[in-house]
């Protein structure tokens, strides 16, 4: 997928109609990997289509695509109608990030390197530039903002299903994998890894 700046003011479709995400959001191009026709919207059976791209099992994948797509749809459509088709429009991805997070992203979808390093310099206790789950479940409880439930419950989701993912045969969660989730490079990566395993098998 193209990642070059659009120009000012350009709407963000390439000259064949595809979505180019900007190079300054990049929870643009994390959830991008998941618009599968590269249409800007994000649908349900894209989402599960994106989850066993990348190994998921079926049941997480039903799951996260119907949690997902139910919870972040209409608040990337701001003054539309509600969808029954739930898309998420990856341009406004941003209007759907929920607190209680590491704000490694920050409102306008942009990276926050300082973010990213305090989460290693406070949390990663065993090993400088890995996660063990007792780690990553210090570091959620950690983010809580009082009361914020669907935030606690949004951010344990998906810590869990990138560690079950993600982590290596000792229980550790990288730093390089974490920092690919965040600059939307691991999901393309693991598809391809996916992809090479099954032509050699």
């Amino acid at each position: 997928m193209a990642s070059s700046s659009p120009p000012a003011n350009y709407d963000q479709e390439g000259v064949d109609g595809h979505f180019i995400p900007t190079d300054q959001n990049v929870l643009q191009k994390h959830v991008a990997f998941f618009d599968r026709n590269q249409d800007g919207l994000v649908y349900p059976w894209e989402t599960f289509q994106g989850f066993r791209a990348i190994g998921a099992s079926l049941l997480l994948s039903l799951g996260g695509a119907i949690l997902i797509n139910l919870t972040l749809s209409q608040k990337t459509r701001p003054g539309k109608f509600p969808s029954l088709l739930f898309p998420i429009e990856v341009r406004n991805i941003q209007r759907a990030k929920h607190g209680s997070d590491s704000g490694v992203y920050d409102s306008e979808g942009r990276f926050v390197p300082s973010k990213f390093e305090e989460m290693f310099s406070k949390h990663a206790r065993s090993h400088p530039n890995s996660l063990t789950s007792d780690e990553l479940k210090e570091m959620l409880k950690a983010n809580r903002v009082p009361k914020n439930f669907m935030g606690w419950f949004s951010s344990y989701t998906e810590w869990q299903a990138l560690y079950s993912l993600c982590k290596d045969k000792n229980g550790l969660l990288h730093r390089e994998t974490i920092k690919a989730v965040y600059d939307g490079n691991l999901f393309e990566r693991m598809e391809k890894e996916r992809s090479s395993a099954k032509k050699k098998t």
